[in-house]
C-alpha cells in the first residue's frame, strides 16, 4: 500500500493507461493465481544464465531463480569476488566472462534455456552499453536460447532525452527484432541505493534538488527479481511484453517525513542547486533528475499492487535497513 500523504495523480495518462491495459493482458492469460504460477515453475531445473550476477539486480535474480528451482549460471568478470562465492555457496555455477569477449559469452550461453541480461552505462558510457546489449542478444540467438529477459528502465520507450534511458530503448528494439522469445522489465529508481546514503539520512538530511511536491517512484531489487522470475515461469504470458514496474511512490516531502518516522528524528529535504548537484554527481544523473522534476516515472503502481500486494514498500525497505548503534542511541534520547 502507499505509505502516506494524498494520492498523487499520474502526470502522463497515456502511459498509465497503457500499463493498466498490459496488466489486464497479463491477468487474462490463464486463471491461475500468482502463487500458483510460481509453484508451477518451481523445480523446473532449467538452466538460466544470469549476467551481472554479482551486481544488485543480477544477484537478486540469481537468488530468486535458485529459490524457484532453476539451475543458475552466473556470469561475472571476477568469479573470485565474495559475492560470487556467496552465490556459488547457494548452488549457482559462477563463470568468468566479459561483454567485450564474444568467446566468453558463447561459452557461458552453451546449453542454457534462458538469459537474464543487465547492461550498465556508468562504467563505459551509453554507446558501449548499446554494443554490449547487442552482443548479448547475438550470443543468445547463436546459442538457441529459448527466452531472453532484459532489464531496462521505466520510461525507456518515451523519448525522455535521458541518454541511458535511450540506450536501453535501442537495446529493447534490437532484441524485439532478433527473433528470440523475449520479455522486458522496466524498473524505476532502486530502493537499494538508499543504504549508500545511510550517513546522510542519519544526519537528518535528505539531499535532492527536486521540488518537494515532486512525485518519485522506487522499487526493491528483490521485486525486480520477482518479475524476472515470473517471466521465466510463465513464458506464454510474458513473451514479447515489456512492463514498467515500481513498488511505491510518494512526493519528496513525504519521503523526508517517512525517513523522520523511521529514524525517530527530524529529517529535512536539503535542496541544492542544479549546478552543485551536477558537480557532485555528473551530467548524466543531472539530466535524469531534471527529467524527474518535469515528467518523471508514471508507473501504474496501484495497478501493480492490486495484483502483487507483496511488493516492497518504501517504509518496509527503510525499516529493514541496518541503521546501526547511532540510530538506536538517538531513539533513547
Amino acid at each position: 500500500m502507499l505509505i502516506s500523504g494524498p494520492f498523487v495523480a499520474p502526470r502522463r495518462f497515456v502511459t498509465v493507461l497503457a500499463g493498466a491495459l498490459l496488466m489486464v493482458c497479463i491477468s487474462a492469460v490463464g486463471t491461475t493465481s500468482a502463487a500458483e504460477e510460481t509453484a508451477a515453475g518451481a523445480g523446473s531445473g532449467k538452466l538460466i544464465l544470469v549476467t551481472g550476477a554479482t551486481g544488485t539486480q543480477g544477484g537478486a535474480v540469481a537468488r530468486e531463480l535458485l529459490g524457484r528451482g532453476y539451475a543458475v549460471r552466473g556470469l561475472t568478470r571476477s568469479p573470485d569476488k565474495p559475492r560470487a562465492a556467496a552465490l556459488a555457496k547457494l548452488g549457482a555455477e559462477m563463470v568468468a566472462g566479459s561483454y567485450d569477449d564474444p568467446d566468453s559469452l558463447n561459452s557461458a550461453m552453451a546449453g542454457v534455456h534462458g538469459v537474464f541480461a543487465v547492461t550498465a552505462w556508468w562504467e563505459h558510457g551509453v554507446a558501449t552499453e548499446i554494443i554490449h546489449g547487442r552482443a548479448l542478444v547475438d550470443a543468445a540467438k547463436a546459442a538457441g536460447v529459448q527466452h531472453f529477459v532484459y532489464t531496462s528502465v521505466a520510461g525507456a520507450d518515451e523519448k525522455t532525452g535521458v541518454p541511458h534511458f535511450d540506450s536501453k530503448h535501442e537495446i529493447e528494439q534490437y532484441l524485439a527484432k532478433s527473433g528470440l522469445n523475449w520479455s522486458v522489465v522496466r524498473p524505476v529508481s532502486f530502493m537499494d541505493n538508499w543504504p549508500g546514503r545511510r550517513e546522510e539520512f542519519l544526519s537528518g538530511r535528505f539531499v535532492d534538488p527536486g521540488e518537494p511536491d515532486q512525485s518519485q517512484q522506487w522499487i526493491a531489487a528483490v521485486d525486480i527479481a520477482f518479475f524476472v522470475a515470473e517471466a521465466f515461469d510463465n513464458p506464454g504470458a510474458w513473451n514479447a511484453r515489456a512492463l514498467d514496474i515500481a513498488g511505491d511512490e510518494m512526493t519528496l516531502a513525504e519521503f523526508a517525513s517517512l525517513l523522520a518516522a523511521v529514524l525517530d528524528r527530524p529529517v529535512r529535504q536539503e535542496r541544492i542547486s542544479w549546478a552543485d548537484y551536477e558537480a557532485a554527481n555528473g551530467k548524466e544523473l543531472t539530466i535524469m533528475h531534471r527529467w524527474f522534476d518535469t515528467d518523471g516515472y508514471a508507473v501504474d503502481v496501484a495497478g501493480l499492487l492490486a495484483r502483487y500486494p507483496q511488493l516492497t514498500s518504501a517504509e518496509t525497505f527503510l525499516r529493514g535497513m541496518n541503521w546501526g548503534p547511532d540510530a538506536a542511541e538517538a531513539r533513547t534520547q
